[in-house]
């Protein structure tokens, strides 16, 4: 067995702005972004690179993407098309390793450790994975590969576009002390500015800092700081069927007080993990939700649900009241939120459990009105439906 484990993460460059070039060659040069109408208080899911030299990026209001950059071609977002794709980049993922953690349409985490016996070194098993996405399906991928998946992360992102960077396993410190604390997993605007006001810009500065400091400052968060820091992360590469939870997660940035604000990022966190349930045949039996305030403090809660299910409103039901408790009296900004479910079972796999009666046609509606909502989200995008005011205020 190899000595030390070979993981990837593949990262598409601005996937969905490219398949629109390639499929329409006359915009190949021109800003183009893919998102919402701006009438419509649409949001920015992808920009080209041409486009992102105006300072265009995802997540941003549409509107405000045009004004800073006129002349782009804004498309909407064809989810479909994007997810056929996706699944061509998969089944040349499949050709290495079985073992593939999508993180989303654009990005996966493979772990080719046992793949070097057959394919050579993880390196190599990484430019071939390249190669063959640009040769097969004239996209460009950037990658990373490294001893676990946050070096890997790092690496895929540091030359982008069209990057690939290696990180071997006896120069990961090298490798991470000149960089800035914000390349670490959850440092974002404010926890990089509390980190200065210590003197802690670098990677470097932040491994310098003693264990029992940092946990004393940011909690548990201090902990996970503590080792990242250090280049350790031992989790491994999980395929989506074999999962046992799935979460969604934002950190905002800038803290947030106003309720509503964070309440609607909370449905459509839970909108997120619901489809992905459903995508992979699974019925979740907890539901949990995760806060983490402006003092680095984090709040976790859980509750079991009545018996498994994969229903939007059922699961939204109690991920509402977990958030309604936890917020009870409190009085912090909330820098980062996020919700999961654990206890993933296959429902065919399960012993018959005997159904409530009076709940079933209730449920069996809530069934297809999720089918339809999937189908309508996949086939035109986020923005294709909204869920209104009946799962809103239970």
């Amino acid at each position: 067995m190899p000595s030390h484990r070979a993981i990837l993460h593949v990262d598409m460059d601005a996937f969905y702005a490219s398949v629109e070039i390639r499929d329409q060659p006359a915009l190949a040069g021109r800003p183009v972004i893919v998102g919402g109408a701006p009438q419509r208080r649409g949001v920015v899911s992808a920009a080209s690179y041409e486009a992102r030299r105006f300072g265009v990026h995802s997540a941003m209001p549409t509107a405000t993407a045009l004004r800073r950059c006129p002349e782009a071609v804004l498309l909407p977002v064809r989810m479909e098309r994007y997810a056929a794709v996706s699944r061509q980049i998969r089944a040349i993922f499949a050709r290495y390793t079985p073992l593939v953690e999508p993180l989303s349409l654009d990005e996966a985490f493979l772990d080719v450790t046992e793949s070097q016996k057959l394919f050579g070194p993880g390196a190599e098993i990484g430019r071939a994975i390249r190669q063959a996405i640009r040769q097969e399906l004239d996209l460009v991928a950037s990658v990373g590969v490294a001893p676990n998946k946050f070096l890997a992360k790092i690496a895929s992102d540091l030359d982008k576009p069209d990057g690939f960077v290696e990180v071997k396993p006896d120069a990961v410190q090298d490798f991470l002390d000149p960089l800035p604390a914000s390349r670490v997993w959850g440092v974002g605007k404010a926890t990089c500015t509390e980190l200065e006001r210590y003197g802690i810009r670098t990677i470097a500065n932040l491994r310098r800092q003693p264990r029992d400091w940092l946990v004393d400052r940011f909690g548990r968060f201090g902990e996970r700081l503590y080792e990242l820091a250090r280049g350790i992360d031992h989790r491994p590469v999980v395929p989506d069927s074999e999962a046992k939870s799935l979460s969604h997660e934002t950190t905002f940035p800038v803290d947030v007080r106003d309720r509503e604000t964070l309440r609607a990022r909370l449905l459509d966190l839970t909108e997120q993990v619901a489809r992905r349930l459903r995508r992979h045949d699974r019925q979740a039996r907890t539901v949990q939700l995760k806060l983490r305030f402006a003092d680095f403090r984090s709040l976790t809660r859980s509750r079991t649900l009545p018996e498994p299910t994969d229903v939007t409103a059922e699961i939204w039901h109690a991920t509402e009241g977990l958030f309604r408790a936890a917020l009870q009296g409190e009085t912090r900004p909330v820098r980062l939120i996020g919700m999961g479910v654990h206890e993933l079972v296959d429902p065919a796999a399960e012993p018959h459990i005997q159904p409530d009666l009076f709940a079933e046609p209730q449920r069996h509606r809530q069934r297809e009105l999720d089918r339809l909502a999937d189908a309508i989200q996949s086939r035109f995008g986020p923005d294709g439906l909204r869920r209104g005011g009946a799962i809103k205020r239970q």
